[in-house]
């Protein structure tokens, strides 16, 4: 190439156009229910029951109001907020050491109870819901968040984020450990300022999994949780009826947008760490 010459992009394949074509095809299963539930959101209980995709936002944000208004719905996200507050760090916290503990170090019994932790994940939750409720009445705990926030911890996301973390602990090379050990440094001292640092790929996999578990948990508010006022977000839901028991279907999808809403935006403003945490567990792991 001679001087003062611009070198032109290469060319696009043909294909190019077709792909594009399909992956929007291949998107809209999973775009078009969410478009449909912020519509219908602004719409009036009429008016959602009309074309799908109509642009007449006859309510406005009258039913986000409502919403508001007529129901505990802010103290209940509270409660939600509440729960993943505590049960994101700690499940994070204790998976890291867990997995440390498995992978790294040994002791008697530590095969075994790295098998029962996994045998964890396979025990269907409603197999063991009745003993755990029976445990939680005896100790006077049933509805109040305590079971909640403890069960989300100790549940099959809990085990897979052990499991995902002792696999990941298993790849770092020994050699940083002896370094550590070198300058000083204790086991405390090598988890937290050697391991711990270099797994933030992986703690970011076991953040999004607890996050999800937790804020779309349903089963276990549904069974521990009474008062309205003390209930979480999937229960609350469910409560936007009229005295004859029908469903208030505009305050019911503007209640999901603000239920989605948290969980759309930390993706949009995460999306590159969650793909790189998850292709960094994807081949670690």
């Amino acid at each position: 190439m001679g001087p003062g010459r611009i070198a032109r992009p290469p060319a696009r394949p043909p294909w190019t156009l077709l792909l594009y074509v399909l992956l929007v095809l291949v998107c809209l299963p999973f775009v078009l229910p969410i478009l449909w539930m912020f519509l219908s959101s602004l719409k009036s209980a009429q008016g959602i029951f009309g074309s799908p995709f109509s642009l007449n936002v006859d309510a406005g944000l009258k039913n986000f109001t409502q919403v508001f208004a007529g129901y505990p719905f802010a103290r209940q996200y509270l409660n939600s907020l509440l729960t993943l507050i505590i049960s994101v760090p700690v499940t994070m916290l204790l998976s890291a050491t867990a997995g440390y503990a498995f992978a790294r170090m040994r002791f008697p019994g530590r095969d075994v109870a790295f098998v029962m932790t996994l045998a964890a994940m396979m025990v269907p939750a409603e197999l063991v819901a009745i003993p755990q409720f029976i445990a939680f009445k005896n100790l006077h705990l049933t509805n109040t968040l305590v079971p909640i926030i403890l069960l989300q911890i100790f549940s099959a996301t809990g085990a897979l984020s052990v499991f995902l973390m002792r696999q990941h602990f298993i790849t770092l090379p020994r050699e940083l450990e002896e370094a550590g050990r070198i300058d000083g440094l204790g086991t405390l001292g090598v988890f937290r300022h050697i391991m711990l640092p270099l797994s933030r790929p992986v703690l970011a996999t076991v953040a999004i999994f607890a996050v999800l578990n937790s804020w779309n948990d349903y089963f276990n508010p549904l069974i521990y949780l009474n008062d309205e006022a003390k209930m979480t977000l999937p229960l609350a839901l469910q409560r936007f009826t009229d005295p004859l028991g029908g469903t208030y279907w505009n305050l019911t999808l503007a209640a999901s947008v603000l239920v989605a809403l948290p969980v759309l935006l930390a993706f949009l403003m995460a999306q590159r760490t969650f793909i790189e945490s998850l292709a960094a567990s994807g081949t670690k792991g």
